[in-house]
């Protein structure tokens, strides 16, 4: 069993072309062998973004701090700290944080097959 704060975790910045004053924390996944899911902390600064993207497997998310817009297919929708995000494989989406505070959540994905995502 793993017990650790989300700060004890290295934060890089996300890599993926589109991307702007967003960091990730993988919390839980290949160091931990972990086979069904991966675990990750999102930060996005004020004025930032993730890139506007899709892929082949879904995303479970909950919002802890701050508030943002997530741009999907259907438009843009606000969100909250303590709002639940669902996004369905191959959809287009992107969380932009608007505001003045920063914005952090978590998300699940699979594991990928060979557990090295």
């Amino acid at each position: 069993m793993k017990v650790q704060s989300i700060g004890s975790h290295e934060s890089s910045d996300v890599k993926m072309e589109g991307a702007t004053g967003a960091k990730m924390r993988m919390l839980i996944g290949p160091d931990e062998q972990a086979s069904n899911f991966h675990m990750r902390h999102f930060e996005v600064e004020p004025g930032g973004h993730t890139p506007h993207h899709q892929h082949d497997y879904e995303h479970e998310i909950v919002v802890l701090k701050g508030s943002g817009v997530a741009k999907s297919e259907q438009g843009e929708r606000g969100f909250s700290a303590g709002d639940v995000i669902f996004v369905p494989a191959n959809e287009m989406h992107q969380f932009l944080n608007p505001g003045s505070d920063p914005l952090e959540f978590i998300c699940l994905i699979p594991a990928p097959q060979d557990c090295s995502h």
